[in-house]
């Protein structure tokens, strides 16, 4: 996510969040104060233009050759962890840089699981309607054939649908001021050694 131009952004923001935990959800947030402290520790020599195209590249590479690619989210407390990109050498690894992260704010931790959940809710709905035209579809050209799927479908199984984990709250996920930008990796794709959570 940034704010501004594409070509001349003025803030960053990285979130990375859970497919397995709804409530993990992290960001790494950077403007051009935050970005001088990270060149002169890390020995950056890009500019913050050049920053997310730095970290989509560095989270493809995790994705297309985790063996060769690291990306270690680390936790170092309730509320702070770092994210890690590291190469392996085959002799040895290489840090090549980090993110600091911190925990999200519980108000956007509810927009994304709000947003997530509505997501799905859509998805699903998608998936009745075609179901239902199929169903339409076949009863014409083969009613037997319905009944047999229909019986089939309905036959007990061993795991029983329970309430949604989403719970019922509706609305939009939105992020302020911030424009999204052609992130292709998520938290949950950093590699073997990420914390699964993937723009």
């Amino acid at each position: 996510l940034t704010v501004g131009s594409d070509d001349a952004p003025t803030a960053i923001r990285l979130e990375m969040s859970s497919e397995v935990d709804l409530f993990f959800h992290y960001q790494h947030f950077v403007d051009e104060r935050v970005f001088s402290k990270i060149q002169e520790a890390q020995k950056l020599m890009v500019d913050l233009s050049d920053y997310p195209t730095i970290l989509v590249r560095m989270l493809n590479a995790c994705i297309k050759e985790p063996h060769m690619n690291l990306g270690i989210f680390t936790m170092l407390s309730d509320s702070e962890a770092r994210l890690d990109f590291i190469q392996n050498m085959e002799y040895k690894f290489v840090e090549l840089m980090y993110c600091v992260c911190v925990r999200s704010p519980e108000e956007t931790v509810q927009q994304h699981i709000t947003f997530r959940y509505n997501s799905m809710k859509q998805r699903l709905s998608i998936m009745q309607s075609r179901l239902q035209e199929i169903n339409n579809l076949v009863k014409i050209k083969n009613p037997s054939l319905l009944l047999q799927l229909q019986k089939s479908s309905t036959l007990p199984t061993s795991n029983s649908v329970g309430a949604s984990p989403y719970g019922t709250n509706s609305g939009a996920y939105s992020h302020n001021n911030y424009t999204s930008t052609s992130l292709t990796s998520t938290a949950s794709s950093l590699g073997p050694g990420a914390h699964h959570g993937g723009s």
